[in-house]
């Protein structure tokens, strides 16, 4: 499969940056209690900050970006956001399965979005683009697809929307479950804000999937000198 940034977005955003892994043969059919501790232990470090999380860096930049685009980040938060404010009020994160958990920890503690796509879900390349005429969006839990406004930046396979409005929500066609086994994980950065949180991000989640959840992995870095990529399953 590939993976690739589509040359207009790289216009509007071009310190963008996309980095992640490809994990394939994942092991996500059991509880693994050394990463519900991560995520408890991400969850207390952030909680006990005295942040205002709009006001952190790594939200700020995303508020900025989405702006610059044209989407509301008040009624559009990136996913980051939006996790970060349940944080800070204390209301616990739902536990899905272990690499839900996982990402949510990772992305908790590094105050980045994150995103896991089930592949076997929804085969084929992966864009991050703008939508266009005819793209089709279901929303979690849902059975009819909703209206996508043209021009949102989303991921895609064909005419699949597999987020809306970037990072902010993703759909039904990409979910993780206790079954997923092929799993994309990307990770949205900016050049001089969040570079360097995506790479550790990168390094630390493969360690975990490879360790604790038997996959086999394969890291990406996607930017606007390499707008895209080649990830081959095992």
């Amino acid at each position: 499969m590939r993976f690739m940034i589509a040359e207009a977005l790289f216009r509007q955003v071009p310190a963008l940056c996309v980095g992640g892994v490809l994990a394939s043969s994942v092991d996500n059919s059991r509880e693994v209690p050394a990463i519900a501790s991560f995520l408890q232990e991400a969850v207390s470090r952030l909680a006990a900050s005295d942040v205002a999380i709009r006001e952190h860096p790594h939200v700020a930049v995303w508020r900025d970006a989405f702006a610059r685009l044209g989407v509301n980040p008040n009624k559009y938060p990136s996913s980051i956001e939006a996790l970060g404010k349940r944080v800070l009020k204390g209301q616990p994160l739902p536990h899905i399965n272990a690499v839900v958990d996982l990402v949510n920890a990772l992305s908790v503690k590094y105050v980045i979005p994150m995103g896991a796509h089930d592949l076997d879900l929804l085969a084929g390349d992966v864009a991050l683009r703008f939508s266009e005429p005819g793209d089709v969006f279901l929303a979690w839990g849902s059975a009819e697809p909703e209206a996508i406004d043209v021009g949102e930046v989303v991921y895609a396979t064909g005419s699949h929307v597999r987020t809306r409005k970037w990072v902010w929500r993703q759909g039904e066609q990409a979910k993780v479950d206790s079954a997923s086994q092929t799993i994309f994980f990307p990770i949205d950065a900016f050049y001089g804000h969040t570079d360097a949180a995506a790479r550790a991000a990168q390094e630390e989640l493969a360690d975990w999937l490879a360790q604790h959840l038997g996959a086999q992995v394969q890291l990406f870095w996607v930017d606007q000198h390499c707008p895209e990529v080649t990830l081959r399953l095992p």
